[in-house]
């Protein structure tokens, strides 16, 4: 395989998996649509969060991470407030 076939080949592998993942999940798409939704929102926020904080030269930046992602997915907002915590407090 080329290296440009390569990649649309895992896309729509990683599409069919996610597809196959909802279909198991049945009535627990609803959890899951939440969690992509609160995720991307998440990430979103800290990125302005960090806009913001760097703006005002506030040293202060949370990294964009898988680990960031999977908190603001499962926490949301209060997710998001204590990565700024953790990093405010290592500041200290």
């Amino acid at each position: 395989m080329e290296m440009g076939n390569a990649g649309g080949a895992l896309a729509i592998l990683g599409v069919c998996l996610i597809v196959l993942i909802i279909g198991a999940m049945g009535r627990k798409v609803e959890w899951l649509v939440n969690f992509i939704l609160r995720a991307v929102m998440g990430t979103i926020g800290i990125y302005c969060l960090n806009y913001l904080l760097a703006s005002r030269q506030i040293a202060v930046a949370v990294g964009i991470n898988p680990l960031t992602i999977l908190t603001s997915g499962i926490l949301g907002f209060p997710g998001i407030a204590v990565l700024y915590g953790i990093h405010f407090f290592k500041i200290l």
